[in-house]
């Protein structure tokens, strides 16, 4: 944690029990392995991350990777892993290994919403030992049964031109991250951990104001809307997605540096 709400919040509504190991920035918001292995119990069922990681944008390597399986397979656990953003990487093909190309009990989920831009078709899948996936398919047949035809085709068309789209995606993403870090360079009030994957990231402010008073203020006087980090139990940060058009982005960081000036001077004052 942070994370993606659903990853503890729906495991606790059925009644699982959640130990929750929080990301710190002081570790490039990269979870310590030894703080894995020491919160590890023979009934260990599971261990759920995401990677890229949503919202801090940090990138667990293969390395890492192999590694929580070794962890996981002391216990015979699964390790679910969320690579819905997975494609978006900051270099080479935006790729980062998968979980379940490396650990017989891993499970890897993805979908159109992030690197294909298309939230809307509802579309994703889940990839993982045979087994498991045929239990999954007699599931899915009590809570879904299918999805839109039309939004599978959308969805095969765009997996068939995966190349052209995600390296739109690279574009967008690639270009707008660095005139993200340029200008948090240039806040004296703002700092973080770069992100090295995905399309949002967490800023940490110097300003007297809960995250929630932050945001809401910044939207009444400039137009601009951040989520607050308190939303994810990091009070003092807040969320930024930079994949948007490239013009709103630098017209939302000029509206946000006039926030921080008039904000800073009244606390100077």
């Amino acid at each position: 944690m942070p994370t993606y709400q659903q990853h503890y919040s729906i495991p606790e509504s059925i009644g699982a029990e959640i130990e929750l190991l929080h990301l710190r920035p002081e570790n490039g918001f990269l979870p310590d392995l030894d703080e894995l292995r020491a919160m590890m119990r023979p009934d260990t069922r599971m261990i759920a991350t995401n990677n890229p990681n949503n919202p801090t944008g940090a990138l667990m390597d293969r390395t890492m990777l192999a590694e929580i399986a070794e962890i996981a397979r002391g216990s015979g656990a699964w390790v679910l892993c969320d690579e819905v953003y997975r494609g978006t990487d900051q270099a080479g093909n935006g790729y980062t290994a998968s979980i379940c190309d490396l650990y017989e009990r891993g499970i890897s989920t993805a979908g159109m919403s992030k690197a294909y831009s298309l939230a809307g078709l509802r579309v994703g899948w889940v990839a993982g030992p045979k087994t498991l996936l045929e239990d999954i398919m007699i599931h899915r047949d009590y809570n879904t049964i299918s999805v839109g035809r039309i939004d599978e085709y959308f969805a095969a068309v765009a997996l068939e031109n995966r190349a052209q789209i995600l390296d739109r995606a690279h574009r967008i993403t690639r270009e707008n991250l660095a005139i993200l870090s340029d200008w948090v360079e240039a806040e004296p009030l703002i700092s973080w951990v770069k992100p090295q994957a995905g399309t949002t990231a967490l800023l940490k402010y110097d300003l007297p104001l809960p995250s929630r008073d932050f945001c809401t203020q910044l939207l009444e006087e400039e137009g601009v809307l951040f989520t607050p980090g308190s939303a994810m139990d990091m009070e003092g940060w807040l969320r930024i997605g930079f994949a948007n058009s490239t013009a709103d982005l630098r017209d939302g960081l000029a509206r946000v540096s006039a926030f921080l000036v008039r904000h800073g001077a009244a606390q100077s004052s």
